[in-house]
This record gives structure tokens, C-alpha cells and sequence, in this order.
């Protein structure tokens, strides 16, 4: 079983529909395995379920939730599954996505984190075995102006075992006192 840590963002109803919409559309791979949600932890059975969770419990105590915005897709990384991937990028909240990730990849998950693919915060919206048909997608929504949405409020410490995904521990973020 591989563990991985996401953020399922709290999206207005019509938000959300729209973009499992797209998803639907476009995203064949994932759409019902898992919903739209930042990937913080790449799946790995490189730590166990306990320190893993005690790992995000330490690190949730350092972080307050946030809103993100998100007014643009790029095409993401091609390297995945040999597809190519279209994601929403936040323009709000894309450095505390950053930071969320980099505290996450210390201490037991520093040996799991890839320094050959760059972390870009991301919802990912679709896949497509060749990038220029994620290029076409992600233009296509960018011509329309769209502003979504949506605050960053709790980790999941999910699992997977090639078929089913799960959450085994759900961590809260407090919100931040100005």
C-alpha cells in the first residue's frame, strides 16, 4: 500500500461542479479515483502509516488554512504515466501550498522527495497521452477568465493500493488569527 498526503480545497457547490466537469471530460484517469485535491505527499511506501501521520501531526501544528485562487491552467509535468497533464494553478495561495510541501518533505519523507520534477501546487483537470492535446485544454480554459475559488482547511493521510484510495487520518488547519 503506498501513503500520500492531499488537500481536498473546500470549493462553492457550483465551483466544484464545474470542475469535475472538466475533469470528467478530460481527466479519465483519476476523476473517480480521487477528487479534485493539491498532492502534497506523493504516494510512497517509503514510511510507515505511523510515522507518517505522526509526521503531519507535528507539521499541522505549524500551519493555519488559507484561501487559493485559481484564475489559470498550465500543462503540467509529461512524465507521469506517460501522459501529459493540464492543472489549475493557484495564483493565491501558491506559496503556502510551497511551503506546506517543502516542511512535509523533511524529516522521514526527505530521502522520498524528487528533485527531478519540480513541485508545482496544483488541481489536476486532465490527462492526454500527448501534451498538445493538454496545451488545447488548458488554452481553452484560459480563454474564458474563470476565477475559482476555494480555502485549504485540512491534510488527508490517504492510502492506496492500486485500485481503492482512502483516507486513514484527516488533520485539521486552524484558521489564522489576524
Amino acid at each position: 500500500m503506498a501513503l500520500a498526503v492531499v488537500n481536498y480545497p473546500v470549493f462553492s457547490d457550483e465551483e466544484f461542479d464545474w470542475i469535475q466537469s472538466v475533469r470528467r471530460e478530460h481527466d479519465s484517469f483519476f476523476v473517480d479515483l480521487i477528487g479534485p485535491h493539491f498532492p502534497l505527499v506523493f504516494p510512497t511506501d517509503g514510511v510507515s502509516e505511523s510515522t507518517l501521520i505522526e509526521h503531519v501531526r507535528r507539521h499541522i501544528s505549524l500551519s493555519y488554512s488559507f484561501e487559493v485562487v485559481f484564475r489559470c491552467a498550465i500543462l503540467g509535468d509529461p512524465d507521469f504515466l506517460d501522459h501529459a497533464h493540464a492543472f489549475l494553478t493557484p495564483d493565491e495561495g501558491f506559496s503556502d501550498i510551497v511551503r506546506l510541501h517543502d516542511r512535509l518533505y523533511t524529516g522521514p519523507l526527505a530521502n522520498e522527495l524528487r528533485l527531478d520534477l519540480p513541485f508545482i501546487p496544483h488541481v489536476g483537470i486532465a490527462n492526454t497521452p500527448r501534451p498538445e492535446d493538454c496545451k488545447i485544454i488548458a488554452d481553452e480554459l484560459n480563454a474564458r477568465n474563470f476565477e475559482i475559488r476555494g480555502r485549504v482547511e485540512t491534510l488527508d493521510v490517504i492510502g492506496y493500493d492500486g485500485e481503492a484510495l482512502w483516507t486513514i487520518k484527516q488533520f485539521s488547519m486552524p484558521p489564522k488569527n489576524n
